[in-house]
């Protein structure tokens, strides 16, 4: 068992998600960086798509109830008194693990040995901000139950690149033909806001004008959809995403810079290319 003593600024459970409900309205939700969370249950030979933790700024207290092996990788932050990133290690019972704030990046992955064994919803584990599926966001006081484990320990340690040069990589459209000039999104840096989330990153910077009144009827969205509010200032879906939007979608992100965008920070800045 975990008991979280400390959740940090924001912490949740997530898995792999909720693919294939979208017609019924349900997002896919999930980790919001999908490679950091397939590492850090590998790390402690659980399979790819087990549940952990997902720590938002780290600062999160966990007490261990029995002994258990542990990974953690993602947003690197100080891992006490025992522990550190992208290898795993023994956590003996009743110990306090500590974490603290990440150097760089925004989301950390706590995945322990068995996986995180709450009560599945629609096959998923994953906590869902937007529509409240899920377990509760973790809070001072909520137990986790772990599962028994069923695969091997057979890696010692991971090196992990760092996020390097923050670069967002666009597919035009598919309603680009709605903005006066698209490519002004390539012309300068934007900053991400305060007001980011799981639903989506805010960004602050040149205004996307547009060239044609009104609202779309609802269309699908996925995850990366760059719409345009009547503000003109871009929000990029994450995890948590609605399945259908109003607003015109001037460009998608590569699903491969999904990660690198789930752990900008707010006050950073960052650069889309087509």
């Amino acid at each position: 068992m975990i008991e979280i003593l400390s959740p940090g600024p924001y912490a949740t459970v997530q898995d792999l998600g909720r693919p294939g409900f979208a017609h019924l309205g349900v997002p896919g939700s999930g980790a919001a960086d999908v490679p950091s969370l397939r590492l850090a249950n590998r790390l402690v030979g659980n399979a790819e798509g087990a549940a952990a933790l997902e720590l938002t700024f780290g600062g999160a207290r966990l007490r261990f109830t029995r002994g258990a092996w542990v990974a953690v990788t993602g947003a690197g932050c100080p891992v006490g008194p025992i522990g550190g990133m992208n290898a795993p290690f023994w956590v003996p019972e009743g110990t306090e693990v500590r974490f603290g704030t990440p150097r760089e990046g925004l989301r950390t992955y706590v995945a322990v040995r068995g996986g995180v064994a709450v009560e599945p919803t629609l096959g998923s584990r994953s906590t869902d901000s937007l529509s409240g599926l899920g377990p509760a966001p973790l809070s001072a006081g909520t137990v986790l139950p772990v599962g028994v484990a069923a695969g091997e320990i057979t890696v010692d340690v991971a090196p992990v690149a760092a996020l390097g040069r923050r670069v967002l990589r666009v597919l035009p459209g598919p309603r680009d033909d709605w903005f006066a000039r698209p490519g002004d999104l390539f012309a300068e840096p934007y900053e991400v806001t305060q007001d980011s989330n799981r639903v989506g990153v805010r960004m602050r910077g040149r205004e996307l004008k547009r060239v044609r009144e009104g609202e779309l009827p609802s269309e699908g969205m996925v995850a990366g959809a760059i719409q345009v509010p009547p503000s003109g200032q871009p929000i990029v879906f994450l995890a948590d995403h609605p399945p259908t939007g109003g607003y015109p979608v001037v460009g998608v992100v590569r699903h491969a810079d999904l990660p690198l965008l789930a752990q900008l920070r707010p006050g950073e800045q960052v650069r889309f290319s087509p």
